[in-house]
């Protein structure tokens, strides 16, 4: 099954984008190839780039603390196991704590590096880290696979509150409800949400064997999902057979 997201709104995207970037950055650092070393770090620009949002660390703390609140209310709930609570609840703790003792935005420690700064000013630019343009740099790469992975380690180490923090609040959001499956009659699926709930993330599993593409769109009121087909140019058509899916809303 293919899973897509969909976000309903500017904060979840951005913490959806900084997961996509983390998750990069992670397989790229344990390859021992320079060029995977190349593109790590210039990933590692782009999540500066993306935690550069002048609110972006106050609305993790803030949805960090909303969700503690709401877990310890589950305290003595009969229904609820109250082991699996605690350590939820010491994760946003330890989430909260750690993000909120970091001075200034995330990356803002990498921004002393003038080595470091030197590259992101040039990764822009078509063949801008040649050896010619860069020999520091062009030195680093032929630097034992161990070493550019301390330093890279090191690196990353500065975006770890904030990549603890997006990391829990995804993995608690996706955790708010289950899928069910639905029916798109001809291609097309629409559902009104249900009023009294803020809605933040749709989820949807599709079985790749249908070669069919979902366009997602939504707001507060309604969601709505348009099934497309490759064209022979690959371009996306709609398609218009019945196909099933499952749906998961995460409030």
């Amino acid at each position: 099954m293919i899973l897509y997201e969909y976000p309903f709104n500017e904060r979840i995207r951005t913490y959806l984008r900084l997961e996509h970037l983390l998750q990069r950055l992670g397989e790229l650092i344990t390859s021992d190839s320079a060029l995977s070393h190349h593109y790590a770090l210039v990933t590692l620009f782009e999540i500066m780039d993306v935690a550069a949002r002048a609110d972006l660390k106050a609305d993790v703390l803030r949805d960090l603390d909303k969700h503690k609140a709401t877990l310890v209310s589950y305290r003595g709930n009969p229904a609820i196991q109250e082991a699996a609570l605690e350590q939820i609840i010491a994760r946003l703790e330890k989430a909260f704590a750690s993000l909120n003792a970091m001075t200034g935005k995330a990356g803002l420690a990498l921004t002393d590096n003038e080595w470091l700064m030197a590259i992101r000013s040039r990764a822009g630019i078509p063949a801008g880290t040649c050896g010619f343009d860069l020999p520091a740099y062009y030195a680093w790469q032929h630097h034992p696979v161990q070493r550019r992975r301390q330093d890279l380690e090191r690196w990353v180490g500065t975006l770890a509150p904030l990549a603890e923090g997006v990391v829990l609040l995804l993995q608690l959001l996706r955790d708010t409800d289950v899928p069910y499956r639905v029916v798109a009659p001809n291609g097309q699926f629409q559902q009104t949400l249900p009023q009294g709930r803020s809605f933040q993330l749709l989820r949807l599993r599709i079985d790749p064997k249908s070669g069919l593409v979902p366009e997602i769109s939504g707001n507060r009121l309604m969601v709505s999902v348009r099934l497309m087909r490759e064209d022979a140019e690959g371009r996306l058509q709609p398609s218009h057979e019945d196909a099933a899916f499952e749906l998961t809303l995460c409030a």
